[in-house]
């Protein structure tokens, strides 16, 4: 479903996908299927995302994002693909930033270019992110920092020491090391 007071110029959205009103997705965007893309958004041409995405209110994806599937993105969400901004000045390349599957992204956050967020990985609403995220991290603050973890079944991990945490519903221990989560 593409609301008729959409722009959509891109050719290549995938079966189920709703896109509202006021949104705006140029030529050359890639729109998997079963996503919802939410009304005053705007996709430029080098952006990929996968199927099973949400993307909210007020979210501008500029060239160089790629999404995979699961991804939650909140609303006012800002991503940054240019680390100099300047008026009529425009880059000869972008910096790119990855959301790999099954992660989220609260309100209001900003991804800096350069940037994969991890699988699962959830960023608070207002953080700012600087650099990447592991998988199953929980990130929040400006700078974003590392606050926890979450499971695949999004229980969130108690530490149980300096490195070690449990998820107590099933009793499953990690630990985190080298920057990757672990089962023991």
């Amino acid at each position: 479903m593409i609301h008729p007071l959409a722009d959509v110029q891109s050719k290549s959205i995938g079966s189920n996908t709703h896109i509202w009103q006021f949104s705006v997705i140029l030529a050359g965007a890639v729109i998997g299927d079963n996503c919802n893309i939410n009304c005053h958004t705007f996709i430029e041409n080098d952006v990929i995302i996968g199927s099973n995405v949400t993307v909210k209110a007020g979210v501008f994806l500029w060239d160089g994002i790629t999404i995979e599937d699961n991804v939650f993105i909140g609303p006012s969400v800002s991503f940054v693909n240019d680390k100099y901004p300047r008026s009529k000045q425009y880059q000869e390349s972008v910096q790119r930033i990855f959301l790999k599957k099954n992660c989220s992204i609260g309100s209001n956050a900003t991804i800096l270019g350069g940037v994969t967020i991890g699988s699962h990985a959830m960023i608070g609403a207002g953080s700012v992110v600087t650099k990447d995220v592991p998988d199953h991290a929980i990130i929040a603050g400006n700078p974003g920092k590392l606050v926890g973890f979450i499971s695949d079944t999004k229980n969130v991990l108690q530490k149980i020491s300096e490195n070690e945490y449990v998820e107590e519903a099933t009793g499953k221990r990690f630990i985190f090391s080298n920057n990757k989560l672990q089962l023991i």
